[in-house]
């Protein structure tokens, strides 16, 4: 009933009171609280996939009592944007095989990507089967969002825990619904090239105009998301609070970074969701906020 119910019922199937998780930060919130729900500690990892991701997890394998034993990872991620090679995957499973840990891979935004570069999945690697099991949704792919549709593929053993805590939780989505999903994977699949260059197009608006509005946002490579340091000279403010003034001034709705984990803060998450008009009113708005603010008062028109 959705990659996140997925997500949350395999947490309870696999993990124990006193179990240690590592999860990314920042990351989507079922990412850590699926199992702090289900009684697990966790330990955070860097979001960024760098040569620092890995030795975080190296320190967390030699230095957490217990061990870790899952670990989640997300890529697209939400709410970063970041991506992925195989190679990373392949460093990956590797690591979590050597040392005994499930991964568990979110991987919602697999067709969202742009500039040529289609999304990897970590099930792609040799043997990755052995201990990775990896989610994704129709919600994004298909628009299919509120439907609450999702998959899991993967592991066997990890696949059967999920299915032995579902069985008690819920009976299963609608039937049309799962109707529709089958329509939606089995038949044509124009609409997710539409839905990419959709976006892509979206991003491109976003970028240029809040760029001409003296906002810099590093274009996102994947999502639906752009993942956006705040304005320096308003970094003072934090995300929370820059976030209302927004809502507030410009009228604008972004997510705060710091409610996807403390090292979110410093940056917001804004969704393109909006058409692209909406989004050059967004950016207009913005450059009004900014300019009462005495911030970028000789930038261009957005």
């Amino acid at each position: 009933m959705g990659s996140k119910e997925g997500l949350a019922s395999l947490a309870t199937a696999i993990t124990a009171p006193g179990d240690v998780v590592l999860a990314p930060n920042p990351s989507y919130p079922i990412h850590t609280f699926g199992f702090i729900l289900a009684g697990a500690t966790i330990r955070a990892v860097p979001t960024t996939p760098n040569e620092a991701y890995f030795e975080s997890l190296e320190r967390a394998i030699a230095f957490t009592v217990p061990r870790p034993s899952i670990l989640v990872v997300n890529y697209p991620s939400n709410p970063t944007a970041e991506t992925v090679d195989l190679a990373f995957y392949e460093r990956l499973v590797a690591w979590a095989k050597e040392n005994k840990v499930w991964i568990l891979s979110d991987l919602a935004y697999s067709e969202l990507y742009f500039d040529g570069k289609p999304t990897v999945s970590i099930l792609q690697v040799p043997g990755a089967k052995d201990i990775a099991i990896e989610f994704t949704s129709l919600s994004k792919t298909y628009s299919m969002a509120g439907w609450r549709m999702g998959f899991a593929v993967g592991n066997k053993q990890l696949i059967a825990a999920m299915t032995r805590v579902k069985s008690y939780l819920d009976y299963g989505a609608f039937t049309p619904i799962q109707a529709a999903a089958c329509a939606a994977l089995n038949g044509p699949q124009d609409i997710v090239e539409k839905n990419r260059q959709l976006y892509h197009k979206r991003r491109d608006v976003l970028v240029e105009s809040f760029g001409r509005a003296g906002w810099d946002i590093p274009p996102p490579p994947a999502s639906m998301f752009a993942w956006a340091p705040l304005p320096p000279a308003l970094a003072h403010l934090g995300s929370l609070e820059f976030s209302k003034q927004l809502l507030t001034h410009a009228k604008v709705a972004v997510a705060p970074g710091v409610g996807y984990g403390e090292n979110g803060e410093g940056f917001v998450r804004i969704a393109m969701v909006e058409n692209e008009q909406r989004l050059r009113q967004a950016a207009r708005n913005v450059k009004k906020y900014l300019q009462s603010m005495g911030v970028n008062t000789g930038v261009k028109s957005a």
